[in-house]
């Protein structure tokens, strides 16, 4: 019996101490998105020349849109170019496609990835175009007519090599919807605006995201994960010392996921791009750490933080399970919650905020359960993927081998 609690003991703190510490580190940016930071962004007399890269996997249903609000700019029309890289679309939307004014290119890739399409694009690009940025947009976002008029002014503003806008959600037609387009407003408060104001740099965000066109050429070929590009980018953003800049106004409509099903595989896949990235930078934290570089130590720190969803789901067990078995176990965790809920209203906008958000928070208990299970299925199937891709090399090596003798 004494070992049963020594171990209960364990388990608990072992679990309370990184959800504490998750708690508290959301829970201070919320509240520094709270602080009100003008900026005087003049607008700009010097006009840099954009490439807007779409990528576009089995997206025949949106990319037309995103395609058509990204050439309704007011933007001087010699001063951008828009590449489509589609892959495995319909040959009737890319017929459709190659009718504009655009770049359309075609990979065939047997595993498709956005590293690859963006990697393709870089090398296919007319060698005798000159860019100064580029902007990555994902099929299904929709961009306002002056949306890069406001890229330009707030890059020359900035005077940094990376910029994120606010991306915000475009449809709220399901509860799945609704919670996606909230999650995705906690993040820009917490993650982008509250560090900005700080003087942190702000978190990517796979789209609507602005690089120096030289700085993204060179370093976009180093990819090699299937999965979180944007991760790695950031990575090596916070290795040269490159603030990224967060810009509210600048409004990118991404359309939601409307499915549990699909809500939760996304959360999978976050959570394993998190996990890899926190191990394929951790050799970097001593050097961090050592030089004082604040902003590559908080992004190490906040990918070593428990994902939020797994968090969530921690707290609601222990705090159901801890009573039956000792009441006074569970009043911590009952805190913990109560804190990690005034953080996420903090950094709720009042605009979502309708007659949908009771309804809406009786599905979120369920679609964080499901959305713990994701996690491991992701990071099986990536394992899988690196299996696969060693059996294929093994392969290759014993052919090549037996041609040889």
């Amino acid at each position: 019996m004494e070992l049963f609690w020594i171990l209960f003991v364990l388990i608990d703190w072992l679990l309370f101490i990184p959800v504490a510490i998750t708690t508290l580190y959301l829970l201070g940016f919320a509240i520094t998105s709270q602080f009100t930071n003008k900026r005087d962004i003049p607008r700009s007399k010097h006009l840099n020349r954009f490439i807007v890269l779409i990528p576009a996997y089995k997206e025949d249903r949106n990319i037309l849109q995103t395609v058509n609000a990204a050439l309704g700019q007011n933007y001087h029309q010699r001063m951008f170019d828009i590449a489509v890289i589609s892959d495995h679309q319909q040959e009737m939307t890319n017929m459709r496609l190659a009718q504009l004014p655009i770049t359309l290119l075609t990979p065939n890739f047997e595993k498709s990835s956005k590293a690859k399409s963006l990697q393709y694009a870089i090398f296919n690009l007319p060698q005798f175009k000159i860019y100064d940025t580029v902007i990555i947009l994902d099929a299904g976002n929709i961009v306002e007519p002056e949306f890069l008029e406001q890229m330009n002014d707030a890059y020359e503003a900035s005077g940094t090599k990376a910029i994120q806008a606010h991306r915000m959600s475009r449809n709220r037609d399901t509860s799945t919807a609704r919670l996606d387009a909230i999650f995705e407003e906690i993040n820009n408060a917490i993650f982008r605006k509250g560090h900005t104001n700080v003087g942190l740099s702000a978190a990517t965000n796979g789209s609507g995201m602005l690089f120096e066109f030289q700085w993204f050429k060179r370093n976009i070929m180093k990819i090699h994960n299937a999965v979180g590009e944007d991760k790695e980018l950031e990575a090596m953003l916070m290795r040269e010392g490159i603030f990224v800049d967060y810009f509210e106004h600048i409004h990118v409509y991404d359309e939601k996921t409307r499915h549990s099903r699909e809500f939760n595989s996304q959360r999978g896949r976050w959570a394993y791009t998190q996990l890899h990235a926190l191990i394929s930078n951790m050799k970097y934290f001593p050097k961090a750490l050592l030089g004082r570089h604040y902003d590559h130590l908080d992004k190490l720190t906040q990918w070593m933080l428990v994902p939020r969803t797994i968090m969530m789901g921690i707290i609601m067990v222990m705090s159901l399970i801890l009573p039956l078995i000792y009441m006074s176990t569970a009043i911590k965790w009952w805190v913990v919650g109560a804190l990690v809920l005034f953080a996420f209203s903090l950094a709720t906008p009042n605009y979502l905020v309708d007659e949908n958000w009771d309804t809406d928070f009786l599905h979120a208990p369920l679609i964080t359960i499901g959305g713990l299970f994701n996690i491991a299925r992701a990071g099986k199937d990536e394992a899988n993927t690196r299996l696969n891709s060693v059996g294929t090399s093994i392969k290759k090596i014993t052919s090549i081998t037996r041609y040889r003798k």
